[in-house]
């Protein structure tokens, strides 16, 4: 297990924070090698941590000084409860006010998301909590929330291309890790397979095009476009991801078992877990020597 994503608003108080991720790194030392420990605190109404900022949501930050101010503020109240990897921000750029994103954007401009986007993961990582870029290669033409279905958004690619310019800031602010969504883009990738499980999007245009170096993180596997798919773990780290998202114990459980399975069988699925296994080590160690956990001995 790479790390822990905590999840529902309201029950985490600083108090219960501090305690969960303490004993959960606790155990993770017993086997030599700290959790990641993530949440999803965008600010708004995503928000794990009710008593943490960001204060304001996406849509309501004024400035890019403002964007950063509150990434800072962020990346302190989670570092002191022992979280260390934040994932915001949105940087998808609607077509819409009807968008399901609602305020958790920035903003319909995607040259405004794009500086935006750069300050506030720039607030974050100055302050030793990893950020994240999300929901590649964009969500902004989605007809609805990849949580609640099957999203196919099938705008042409130059269209969905322009919506790259933030993700491409974010990365060039050298944000440590990049979400991919679950959606189905024909335009990108004629397979019509959810991003998440495309060699097309993940490794060509992400990687090859964008040039990201860092660690590729799913939306959730339990997502039911995602979790139709035969094998999601396997098929997912296949694709270029290095860390798998689950809503659910359970389906982490599954995911994590299937993975094991068809890994005895397949050489290139276990090359494929080594290269994502040091970067995830990689991102590890950044959050060390930023004041982040680190196991005795």
């Amino acid at each position: 297990m790479g790390g822990v994503l905590l999840l529902g608003n309201g029950w985490l108080t600083r108090s219960t924070a501090a305690n969960v991720t303490a004993e959960l790194q606790q155990a993770a030392c017993m086997r030599g090698e700290p959790l990641l420990i993530g949440v999803d605190q965008e600010g708004g109404i995503v928000r794990r941590l009710a008593w943490a900022p960001p204060t304001e949501a996406p849509a309501e930050m004024s400035s890019p000084s403002v964007a950063q101010e509150q990434g800072s503020a962020a990346a302190t109240a989670l570092h002191s409860v022992g979280i260390d990897v934040d994932f915001a921000p949105v940087v998808d750029t609607p077509s819409t006010t009807r968008s399901f994103l609602g305020s958790r954007a920035f903003s319909r401009s995607r040259f405004w998301n794009a500086s935006m986007a750069r300050s506030f993961v720039g607030g974050l990582q100055s302050n030793g909590v990893a950020a994240t870029a999300k929901h590649f290669p964009g969500l902004g033409l989605a007809s609805g929330n990849t949580d609640n279905g099957r999203i196919v958004i099938r705008a042409a690619a130059w269209k969905l291309r322009e919506g790259l310019l933030p993700f491409r800031r974010a990365i060039q602010a050298d944000a440590k890790l990049v979400m991919v969504s679950s959606a189905i883009y024909p335009k990108l990738d004629p397979s019509r397979l959810p991003g998440v499980y495309s060699k097309t999007i993940i490794q060509g245009l992400l990687r090859n095009t964008l040039g990201f170096k860092g660690v590729v993180v799913t939306d959730s596997l339990s997502a039911p476009a995602a979790y139709v798919v035969p094998h999601p773990a396997t098929s997912a780290i296949a694709a270029g991801n290095d860390l798998l998202l689950f809503g659910s114990e359970g389906s982490s459980e599954w995911g994590y078992s299937t993975l094991v399975s068809d890994s005895a069988k397949y050489p290139h699925l276990r090359m494929r877990l080594a290269q994502s296994a040091a970067r995830v080590r990689t991102l590890k160690a950044w959050l060390a020597a930023h004041g982040g956990s680190t196991c005795p001995g």
